[in-house]
């Protein structure tokens, strides 16, 4: 496995795989949810190498990992046997906001299909693009099969989101992708033909003729092809009468009887009563945010824009996903989110001039791969690898992106199909009348968004880092690092600090670093420097290197309770020291006898100040041996 070690490091800094209940991944995100928040050691994943940042937000705990995210995935899936782990509904529900919990279930019932969403969008869109340009006729067989594979998702929506959401909800996914299928199963739209039976709510908003009853209750026949809103109701719904049935039918028939009584509720259930009212809602969420658009889509053009890139950070925009799909359904198009469109080429550019003006290597290399990914749109790298950290960039981005909206939302652009991102997105903006006013202000927009993101930032300046002097500095991967070399003060057995029962080291509270369970009772200067502190029972050092490095050497576990017996120092509190130079002597027979642990943590208390510390390979290591590297 490609990403072994990384898939490790990071179900053991989230707390272990007992505190995973779910795991889902996005473009660039991999999405925990556990059970214990604070088991995780975030300022350890954020300093990881393969780990861009942590976001918390939607009671997800999201590791940002990049572009490769589905490999990672895989890896963290085979180690930590989360695929296995079906009976989720067994495990304990996390508390959360109402707000979060809406967030929660929205990115879990649209998350795993985003992408072959993406991806028809995007083939609908080009084919559109093909007539456009008449390089394909409507006509032809060519342009039929291109639409077909374009709209077979989305026209049949229901059945993919009755089984993610009957997944989301517990439930037996089969049964929700039943449920989707009774929504566009194709007699019931030839039902409508002739003399209606009668009329219901006649005279109002929501008049409804009636064509055909159930068991003479009258049914109101909807048109649920790329709907979204019925099918997630009527799923949680279905849920409930599910596992209600699960609890009374006996065991030995459960396999087809839960789901032949699930059927014979829910459907007739939807089709009466929650497909109609969950359609009407979603007619009227259509028409407000129409209205709302409408009132001045200049100014929620600026708004939209400019902050969309923080609603990614805190993972608000899963909130108008479903906002998008109702539109597109509803009105066939959607005026709100085609409003975000310049915000990734206003980071994109951002980044570019980033990458034009910097001395600093390490930062070019993270410049590159951050331009790349966000001309196609995924602009999470170049956010929280490059212009977040500085914050005047993100300013900038987000300055771009908000002039970009207000182009889009003056020239009326609007998406008619959910498709691509960043220079894939651009054939969404094609409507059935072809290149109208809109395409070419979604065009203005992103080449306005990209050049004001650029423009500013390079004339702006910003705070370069620069590489100071009197540092060792060595090439990793082309990329100038600077490093420090922190020696092994101890000769012995290697082991992780995540072996170490106290939880203050083994959850890296105290810093990174490595443990080492001694063959020997003596211990030597790690690093040039000074003792900073030599606690009075002579169980622990804490040592500050010439280059800023804060090292602590803690000889055993609860051995401060010995105060002071079996330890005999060699040095005191403010000595200037040179590595390998003897600080401590103690008597490891005596220290077992009284029955504590001899496991030594070795660790960088101020890790946060530095890139990352990286361990030795080695399992055994001797004196003055190299255990641990700074990264500065």
């Amino acid at each position: 496995m490609k990403y072994e070690k990384l898939a490790k490091d990071i179900i053991e800094n989230v707390g272990g795989k007992e505190n995973v209940n779910s795991l889902t991944h996005c473009v660039t995100r991999l999405r925990f949810k556990l059970k214990d928040e604070s088991k995780a050691n975030t300022e350890v994943l954020k300093n990881m190498d393969g780990v861009v940042t942590v976001i918390k937000s939607g009671g997800q705990y999201q590791v940002v990992i990049g572009n490769h995210v589905p490999d990672v995935y895989k890896d963290v899936v085979i180690i930590g046997g989360f695929g296995a782990t079906s009976e989720e509904g067994e495990q304990p529900e996390e508390k959360m906001s109402a707000f979060n919990k809406f967030i929660d279930i929205i990115s879990g019932v649209f998350t795993p299909v985003l992408g072959v969403l993406c991806a028809t969008g995007m083939i609908k869109g080009f084919n559109a693009l093909f007539i456009t340009l008449k390089w394909l006729s409507p006509t032809s067989g060519t342009y039929a099969i291109l639409n077909a594979i374009g709209d077979s998702l989305f026209y049949f929506f229901p059945i993919f989101l009755g089984y993610t959401s009957a997944k989301k909800f517990k439930g037996s996914e089969f049964i929700g992708m039943a449920i989707g299928a009774c929504l566009v199963y194709p007699t019931l739209s030839t039902l409508t033909a002739g003399k209606p039976l009668y009329t219901l709510f006649a005279s109002t908003m929501i008049e409804s003729p009636i064509f055909v009853t159930f068991l003479g209750i009258p049914v109101i026949l909807m048109t649920y092809s790329s709907s979204v809103i019925p099918i997630i109701l009527a799923t949680y719904v279905g849920v409930k009468i599910e596992k209600w049935f699960r609890k009374i039918i006996p065991d030995v028939v459960k396999t087809f009887l839960v789901p032949f009584c699930t059927l014979l509720i829910i459907v007739p259930l939807t089709l009466i009563v929650i497909g109609p009212i969950a359609t009407w809602a979603g007619k009227l969420l259509g028409s407000a945010t129409a209205s709302i658009y409408a009132l001045s889509p200049i100014i929620a053009g600026l708004l939209l824009g400019a902050f969309w890139q923080v609603f990614v950070i805190f993972g608000l925009h899963w909130g108008l996903v479903p906002i998008l799909i109702n539109n597109l359904a509803v009105l066939k198009y959607d005026p709100v989110l085609a409003l975000m469109f310049g915000a990734s080429f206003a980071q994109t550019g951002v980044v570019l001039a980033i990458l034009l003006k910097t001395k600093n290597t390490k930062l070019k290399s993270l410049c590159i791969p951050a331009f790349i990914s966000g001309i196609f749109g995924v602009t999470e790298p170049a956010i929280y690898g490059v212009t977040l950290p500085r914050k005047k960039p993100f300013i900038i981005s987000c300055i771009g992106a908000g002039i970009g909206g207000a182009i889009l939302g003056a020239m009326g652009s609007k998406l008619y199909m959910f498709g691509g991102m960043g220079i894939f997105g651009i054939p969404s903006y094609i409507g059935p009348a072809g290149m109208d006013t809109g395409f070419y202000g979604a065009i203005i927009s992103i080449i306005v968004s990209f050049l004001l993101g650029f423009l500013i930032m390079f004339f702006a300046g910003f705070k370069d880092e620069q590489p100071s002097e009197g540092k060792k500095e060595e090439k990793r991967e082309g990329a100038l690092v600077k490093q420090e070399t922190v020696v092994s003060p101890l000769r012995g057995e290697v082991k992780n600090l995540s072996e170490i029962q106290d939880e203050a080291f083994s959850k890296g509270l105290l810093g990174k670093g490595i443990a080492i369970v001694p063959k020997e009772g003596k211990v030597v200067a790690p690093v040039d420097g000074v003792i900073t502190t030599f606690f009075p029972t002579g169980h622990a050092i804490g040592i500050t290197s010439n280059s800023g490095a804060e090292i602590l050497v803690h000889i055993g576990m609860d051995t401060v309770e010995l105060e002071g017996k079996y330890f005999y120092p060699k040095a005191k509190q403010g000595d200037t020291i040179k590595a390998g130079q003897v600080l401590l002597e103690f008597d490891m027979e005596g220290i077992q006898k009284e029955g504590y642990s001899l496991i030594s943590p070795i660790v960088v208390t101020n890790s946060e100040s530095y890139q990352d510390v990286i361990r030795t390979n080695k399992n055994n290591i001797d004196y003055n041996e190299e255990l641990l590297t700074v990264m500065i």
